[in-house]
């Protein structure tokens, strides 16, 4: 299995600012390395984050094999799951080359993808795996699901780990660059909420573009990265660069 856990792999999160390219962001060499373990008209599935709403997920469909065929990509189909389709989607899996794990809220993909059986079903795929944003976040074994809208981070209840599908030892917080002032219930979302759930962990926060790849037997940050452990906070990596991982 190869997998691309990005932040965004299309464009800068909450940036209006118009993309000089098509397709996948070329940044930090990630179209390149996809031109080169790419399957020829590959079979493809974008699993959505919010599995009822199916207009969306249709029109989200539509767009992400326009972006495959922008980026040079040879395509046989791209297929949507969702709730009219999760159960048998996850059963055919391995029937694909190229998955894409869509991104929204980390707490209602993750009980999709729990309720659908979706990490047995990844036991032994050999193809291509992109998450994106929430998507990445739950393909850790770990997840840690970062209070995200208003009320989660004031929550008592609120689960901020959970179980994920268990493709990656490593905890990823995206769009570093758009989210590192946010506020939550009165919280810093990274001072106050990420340093203080860092103690005896670690997060790797990525900027948009940006992007971990991991294969079977090794993995590497690509591109600007900032490591959060024990309420602390360093970049360890620049755009443009590569740090390898344990």
């Amino acid at each position: 299995m190869k997998l691309f856990l990005t932040s965004s792999p299309i464009g800068i999160y909450r940036s209006e600012t118009p993309l000089d390219y098509k397709g996948f962001n070329p940044a930090n060499g990630m179209t390149a390395e996809l031109h080169r373990i790419w399957t020829d008209d590959a079979e493809c599935v974008l699993i959505s984050a919010f599995p009822d709403e199916y207009e969306v997920n249709d029109r989200m469909r539509n767009d992400y094999e326009r972006i495959v065929i922008d980026t040079g990509l040879s395509l046989s189909r791209m297929d949507i799951c969702d709730s009219r389709n999760g159960e048998d989607i996850a059963l055919a899996l391995n029937n694909y080359d190229f998955v894409i794990l869509g991104g929204g809220h980390v707490p209602t993909e993750n009980t999709f993808f729990r309720r659908v059986g979706l990490a047995d079903s990844f036991r032994g795929f050999k193809g291509i795996v992109m998450g994106i944003s929430a998507g990445t976040m739950n393909c850790a074994r770990n997840v840690y699901a970062q209070p995200e809208l208003p009320g989660e981070a004031a929550d008592p209840y609120y689960e901020r780990f959970i179980p994920g599908l268990g493709l990656t030892e490593y905890n990823i917080l995206p769009h570093y660059n758009a989210v590192k002032n946010d506020v939550i219930d009165g919280l810093r979302l990274i001072e106050d909420i990420a340093f203080a759930d860092s103690k005896g962990r670690t997060f790797y926060a990525l900027t948009d573009g940006s992007y971990l790849y991991q294969t079977e037997d090794h993995a590497e940050i690509r591109g600007e990265a900032y490591m959060i452990r024990d309420g602390s906070i360093e970049q360890i990596c620049a755009d443009g660069s590569v740090l390898p991982l344990k």
